[in-house]
C-alpha cells in the first residue's frame, strides 16, 4: 500500500520521488511551483494523462475534454494529474494512399512516446484516453509496458448519420465510392451523403476497429464498465472520465497494476469479445502486441482458436445492422459478458480497474430482453465467432477473416496479383476483373509497404459495384469496416519471401473459412524453381519513421512489434 493510514501518501517506492524528494530536487520542484502547483500537490502521487486529442479527424476532437474530466476526478481523489497530448493517425482519412502507411507505425510511437513521457517525469499512475483505431492498442500497449497503475478511458464513438431518412456511417461512404464507379449513384447524391455520414465528435460509428478495442479495453479489464458505451458527443460521458480518475488513484493506493489485470485469461476474455462482437480482424494484430509487453506468448493462433469455439452474438455493422451506439443502449460490455460469464466462455476470476474480478463486477447485471441488439448465447447468429483464422500452403504463419454477416465462406478461383494496393485500386474501379477471380494484393505487410497498410477502399469499391463472388487476399491488412471474402495478415508476408510472393496470374488459391484453410494449388516444386529465382524488393522510404519502423518490426502473426517485450525485460519502470 501506498497510502498511509492518515491518508497522506508515502513516495519511498513511487517513481515521483525521483522529481520530487528531498534538498538535491529543488530545482526540479522549482518547475512545479512555476505551473502553479504548491508543497500538497508535490508531496502526492503524479498521475500522468495522456490524450490522443488532436483535430486531425472526429475520432479525437472530444479527447481533451474528456482527459480534463480524468484529471479532475485524480485531483478529487488525492492525486496530482499532469495532462499531455501524443498523436494519433486516424485510418480513415489515412485510407487509401500513402498516409496509410503511417497507420499501424502510429501505434508503436503513440506506445514509446507514452512511455517516455512517463519514464522522463518519474511519474506514478497513468491514465491514458484515446479514441481512434491504433491510439487504443497504442494507449493500453503503455500502460502494460510501464507497469504502473493505470487506466484506460474511451473517447466514444461518432453518433450515426441520417441520410434520406437512413442512418449511415463512413462505411457506407467508402460503398459509396464503388457505387458511384459502378454508375449506380450519381455525384450528386455522392457529395450530398458525405456531408451528412459524419455528424460530429466520435470514432467510426460501427464494430469497426476502434469499437472493437473499446470492448477490448473493458474485456480485458483496463477500463471501468459501460465507459465505452456513450457516444462521443454525450456529455455524460466525462462522469466516467472522473470516475477513471478516481479509480486509477485507488489502484495506485492498493498497487494494483496492468500485468495483475492483464493475465493470460484476461486475454483470452478479450479474444471472446472480438468473436462475440463480429470485430475487426485487427483485434488479431493487437492482442498479441499488447501480450508481448507482459512477456505473455499470445499469437494469432493462440487467438483464433478461441474465436472459432465463440459464438456470434451481436447485430453491429459491418456484419450486421446497428451502429455502435446501440450496443451501449443495450447494456453495453457488461451485457456481453452476462451471457458469456453464464454460458462459462469467459474467465470470471480476473481482476479488473474496479478492483473487483469480472465476476463480481456482473453481480448486478441482469439481462435485458427488451434488446435485441446483443443475443443470448442460447440463441447466437452462428455458432462460430465473427473472425476466424486461416492456415495454409499460402499461409504458413496464418492469416485472418472476419465472416461475420458473411454467405460466401468458401472461394478457389484464379489469381489476379497485384503489388501494392493502388494498381489493384484502379482495376476494381475500372472493373477490369472477372467475377470468381482471387485479387492478390502483396508487399503491403509490415516490412514489405512499410507499414501494413489497411485495404477499406478497394473491398469498400468490390461491395459497392455489388460483386460478391470474389475473394482478395493480401499480407497486409483490412479495416474493421471491411465485409466480404477478405484474407488479411497472410504470413509469411511477400517481403520475407512468403508463398504470396511466388504467386503468379492464374494461380489456383483455394479459400474455405468455415474448415479454416487457404491453399495455393501450385506444384511444390514449382513453388522451389521460384523462391530460387525471388528477389527481395527496394521500397520508396530508405529513411525515418518508416524506415526505422521496417527494420524492427516483426511478423504479422506475433503482433508486428518493433522490441522484445516483457520476455526480455531486466527492470520494470514502475520499480525504479
Amino acid at each position: 500500500m501506498h497510502r498511509k493510514p492518515d491518508g497522506s501518501w508515502d513516495k519511498a517506492r513511487l517513481p515521483s520521488r525521483h522529481t520530487t524528494e528531498g534538498p538535491s530536487r529543488a530545482p526540479h520542484r522549482s518547475y512545479l511551483y512555476a505551473m502553479g502547483l504548491g508543497s500538497r500537490e508535490i508531496a502526492q502521487p503524479f498521475v500522468g494523462v495522456a490524450s490522443c486529442w488532436n483535430e486531425s479527424a472526429p475520432c479525437n476532437t472530444a479527447l481533451m475534454r474528456q482527459g480534463h474530466a480524468a484529471a479532475e476526478g485524480v485531483r478529487r481523489a488525492g492525486g496530482t494529474p499532469r495532462e499531455f497530448c501524443t498523436i494519433t493517425v486516424t485510418d480513415g482519412i489515412a485510407m487509401g494512399h500513402e498516409g496509410m502507411r503511417s497507420s499501424l507505425v502510429s501505434r508503436e510511437v503513440i506506445a514509446d512516446s507514452v512511455e517516455l513521457s512517463i519514464r522522463g517525469h518519474s511519474y506514478d499512475a497513468l491514465i491514458g484516453v484515446a479514441g481512434c483505431d491504433k491510439s487504443l492498442p497504442g494507449m493500453m500497449m503503455a500502460m502494460l509496458r510501464l507497469n504502473v497503475p493505470s487506466a484506460f478511458i474511451y473517447g466514444g464513438s461518432i453518433l450515426p448519420g441520417v441520410w434520406r431518412g437512413k442512418e449511415v456511417t463512413v462505411q457506407d461512404m467508402f460503398e459509396a465510392v464503388g457505387k458511384h464507379s459502378a454508375g449506380t449513384m450519381s455525384l450528386e447524391d455522392l457529395c450530398d451523403l458525405e456531408q451528412h455520414a459524419c455528424p460530429g465528435d466520435g470514432a467510426c460509428g460501427g464494430q469497426f476497429t476502434a469499437n472493437t478495442m473499446a470492448c477490448v479495453s473493458e474485456a480485458i479489464g483496463l477500463a471501468l464498465p459501460l465507459s465505452s458505451a456513450l457516444p462521443a458527443a454525450y456529455l455524460d460521458r466525462d462522469q466516467y472520465a472522473v470516475a477513471t480518475g478516481e479509480a486509477v488513484m485507488e489502484l495506485l493506493a492498493r498497487n494494483i497494476r496492468p500485468r495483475d489485470i492483464c493475465t493470460r485469461e484476461a486475454f483470452e476474455n478479450a479474444a471472446v469479445v472480438i468473436a462475440a462482437t463480429g470485430g475487426s480482424t485487427n483485434g488479431g494484430l493487437h492482442l498479441p502486441a499488447m501480450a508481448n509487453e507482459c512477456g505473455i506468448e499470445f499469437t494469432l493462433r493462440d487467438v483464433c482458436e478461441i474465436m472459432r469455439r465463440t459464438p456470434y452474438l451481436t447485430d453491429l455493422m459491418p456484419g450486421g445492422k446497428y451502429p455502435a451506439k446501440k450496443m451501449g443502449e443495450a447494456g453495453g460490455v457488461p451485457m456481453l459478458l452476462r451471457t458469456l460469464f453464464d454460458a462459462g466462455l469467459i474467465h470470471g476470476d480476473c481482476m479488473t480497474v474496479t478492483g473487483k474480478t469480472i465476476a463480481e463486477n456482473l453481480k448486478d447485471v441482469v439481462w435485458r430482453e427488451d434488446q435485441d441488439v446483443i443475443r443470448p448465447v442460447s440463441n447466437p447468429f452462428s455458432p462460430t465467432g465473427g473472425v476466424v483464422g486461416l492456415w495454409g500452403s499460402l499461409a504458413p504463419d496464418g492469416a485472418i477473416v472476419k465472416v461475420a454477416g458473411l454467405q460466401h465462406t468458401k472461394h478457389r478461383g484464379p489469381a489476379r496479383v497485384f503489388d501494392g494496393e493502388e494498381a489493384c485500386f484502379a482495376a476494381v474501379e475500372a472493373r477490369e476483373y472477372n467475377e470468381g477471380d482471387v485479387l492478390v494484393i502483396r508487399y503491403e505487410g509490415p516490412k514489405g509497404g512499410p507499414g501494413m497498410r489497411e485495404m477499406l477502399s478497394t473491398t469498400a469499391a468490390i461491395y459497392g459495384q455489388g460483386v460478391e463472388n470474389i475473394a482478395l487476399i493480401t499480407d497486409g491488412r483490412f479495416s474493421g469496416a471491411t465485409r466480404g471474402l477478405c484474407v488479411g495478415h497472410v504470413g509469411p508476408e511477400a517481403a520475407a519471401g512468403g508463398p504470396i510472393g511466388l504467386i503468379k496470374d492464374g494461380d489456383i488459391i483455394a479459400i474455405d473459412a468455415d474448415a479454416g484453410t487457404i491453399e495455393l494449388e501450385v506444384d511444390p516444386i514449382e513453388l522451389e524453381n521460384r523462391q530460387r529465382h525471388w528477389e527481395p524488393r527496394g521500397t520508396n522510404y530508405n529513411s525515418g519513421a518508416l524506415w526505422k519502423f521496417a527494420q524492427g518490426v516483426g511478423p504479422a502473426h506475433l503482433g508486428a512489434v518493433t522490441h522484445p517485450g516483457g520476455r526480455a525485460e531486466t527492470h520494470v519502470y514502475a520499480d525504479l
